[in-house]
């Protein structure tokens, strides 16, 4: 709809476009239904007070009357912008409306309470509104539950919408009952888009994967009970898949994963904490602009094949055992050997512009990589930093992004090291996050971050901003944080401004350009 509406909302006048709000368009509808003048409504007024105004703009731009005479699939196109118990309140509504919300095309269906009651009138409310559909299409369904729901009552409901042609299926349920979801969820001639979970919900066993129009996959916590086997198998049956996101990820008793596909845009894969490094990781997907891997780090990388990454996010760590042996072996032990080499890894990444490196992967270059390559694409680089992790390998890293533009540190507490050179970096924008969430003595680590700020601007030749973001709630400490940056010496580069930012204050203070 092409028309704008004039809102009055705490005494002021904003226009609005009609076509922003579609829900509210739904219920002007509703309320027409049962013939209410909306502008005399109370309860109207009192559902949506706010809005009052543009609802009311909106039936007279539209001359709408009586809806009685609006066929039914019209007034399912305007169910479906409300939540599936949301459009079940309209069977009050008269006789026509009784079934009708139950035809709309889009179902989800939510429940996390813990009351058994609770239970047994959602699995009803579930088990009507799909008799109700009959053999209607559906095209989206998505399913919340929390403990309490048993496979007896989930299982039914999936095999019924897969068999109405479901093309967007998201299940989150948990695992206290449900612990497998069944593998018919992945023969399925109609899904698009597939996503379940959460992160410690139900396993998922890859056999038999057939899914010829699933173009993006979201799997929270999967198992693969046959190794290489089994992800080619995921692979393969899905021939047109685009994005592709594995959490939680258990290899089972093998040690090796090998990722191929000339379509993959998009790859996700975080493995679960174990005791044990894969033996070997490769990944073919020459068209995969993003990328984010979580694991142990490998004892090798055989092939990469990473010719059109944008961005990525790295969190390659060491096992339990080999960081104790890092942390607290003295130097003056013997040389210690590497458990794999990061080095081809990020050989294989190297054309990246957007970087994101956990402290993990930060402790894992320090130990266990034998040169950083140059990353020449790189433009914007994110370190997450933690006070058991040294920084050696950053002056390298840094050293080796000619053209890094945009330098983001996710806290400054790190293991004591020797100062990072950073004189020939040439980062235009620093930003550091978390700055005063450091430890238990605010008022000492805050004092050594500073240090460490000011160690950045004698230092970065080519610094033009830095924002530090400070997330206090109290205006006070904000403006002391910015008087102490205010007095120290003046920075490298005189294009350089600060900014203090505080989200929770919503207060941002800009320091004079001649600090």
């Amino acid at each position: 709809m092409g028309f704008r509406s004039r809102v009055r909302i705490g005494g002021e006048t904003a226009s609005r476009p009609v076509a922003h709000h579609p829900v509210l368009n739904g219920l002007v509808l509703l309320f027409l239904c049962r013939g209410i003048d909306l502008e005399t409504s109370l309860e109207f007024q009192l559902l949506n007070s706010t809005c009052f105004g543009y609802i009311v703009q909106v039936c007279k731009c539209m001359s709408i009357g009586n809806m009685d005479d609006l066929p039914d699939n019209l007034l399912c196109q305007i169910l479906s912008n409300l939540s599936t118990k949301e459009a079940a309140v309209t069977s009050l509504l008269s006789k026509r409306w009784r079934h009708l919300f139950a035809l709309v095309p889009n179902l989800d269906f939510e429940s996390f309470s813990s009351q058994h009651t609770d239970h047994t009138s959602f699995i009803d409310f579930v088990d009507r509104v799909l008799k109700l559909r009959g053999k209607d299409h559906v095209n989206k369904f998505s399913l919340k539950c929390g403990d309490g729901f048993e496979d007896e009552d989930v299982y039914p409901w999936i095999s019924n919408v897969l068999r109405h042609g479901v093309s967007d299926l998201s299940l989150h349920v948990s695992s206290s009952w449900v612990y497998w979801l069944p593998s018919k969820v992945f023969v399925s001639k109609t899904l698009v888009r597939l996503k379940i979970g959460p992160e410690d919900g139900p396993k998922v066993k890859l056999r038999n994967v057939y899914l010829p129009r699933l173009r993006t996959l979201i799997l929270d916590s999967v198992v693969f009970v046959e190794g290489e086997i089994g992800s080619a198998k995921l692979l393969s049956g899905c021939p047109v898949l685009e994005e592709l996101s594995l959490g939680n990820l258990e290899w089972g008793y093998w040690g090796s994963c090998y990722v191929a596909s000339k379509i993959l845009k998009r790859l996700t894969l975080c493995c679960a904490h174990c005791d044990d490094n894969p033996k070997s990781v490769s990944f073919d997907t020459p068209n995969v602009v993003y990328f984010k891997y979580s694991d142990n780090i490998a004892k090798k990388y055989p092939k990469l094949n990473f010719d059109s990454l944008v961005e990525a996010s790295i969190d390659i760590r060491m096992t339990n055992d080999q960081k104790a042996n890092v942390r607290y072996v003295s130097n003056d032990d013997e040389e210690r050997e590497m458990v794999g080499n990061a080095t081809e890894l990020l050989m294989g990444i190297c054309n990246v512009k957007t970087l994101y490196l956990s402290y993990d992967t930060l402790e894992t270059l320090n130990f266990c990589c034998e040169a950083i390559p140059v990353l020449r694409n790189l433009t914007h680089l994110t370190i997450e930093s933690n006070q058991e992790v040294g920084w050696e390998s950053l002056p390298q890293l840094l050293k080796n992004c000619p053209n890094l533009e945009t330098l983001v540190f996710q806290g400054l507490t790190h293991k004591a090291t020797s100062s990072p050179s950073l004189t020939h970096c040439p980062v235009k924008f620093l930003k550091i996050l978390k700055f005063g969430e450091a430890g238990d003595d605010d008022d000492v680590d805050m004092a050594m971050e500073i240090v460490m700020i000011n160690q950045f601007l004698q230092k970065m030749l080519n610094l033009e901003r830095l924002i530090v973001y400070y997330n206090t709630s109290i205006e006070d400490d904000l403006v002391e944080v910015s008087s102490q940056l205010q007095m120290l010496p003046a920075a490298a580069s005189s294009k350089c401004k600060i900014q203090v930012i505080s989200d929770s204050l919503g207060l941002s203070v800009t320091l004079p350009i001649s600090l």
